[in-house]
């Protein structure tokens, strides 16, 4: 998930956009920013940046497998079709 600190630096720029007279209020909007930010990005099914980069090498692994074997396969099928055709005199 996302890290805490980037939830208040998101929740301190949207409470530092508000208008010059709600600054009263700002440490309260900071706090119920940050909690709806928290709630809503919760809901999402995310996962963090090292997962994804795992999760995209053993694709590319995976990926070099299918084309060695995908080869593999068409060689074994010519051999298989040349061993099929009989001799011609």
């Amino acid at each position: 998930m996302l890290d805490p600190k980037q939830f208040d630096e998101l929740a301190q720029r949207l409470a530092g956009s508000l208008p010059k007279g709600l600054h009263l209020l700002h440490e309260d909007m900071t706090k119920n920013l940050r909690a709806s930010l928290e709630a809503g990005l919760a809901r999402l099914d995310l996962v963090t940046r090292a997962e994804f980069d795992v999760q995209a090498a053993v694709l590319a692994r995976t990926r070099a497998k299918l084309s060695a074997l995908e080869a593999r396969v068409a060689e074994l099928e010519r051999g298989a079709a040349t061993e099929a055709d009989p001799p011609r005199a």
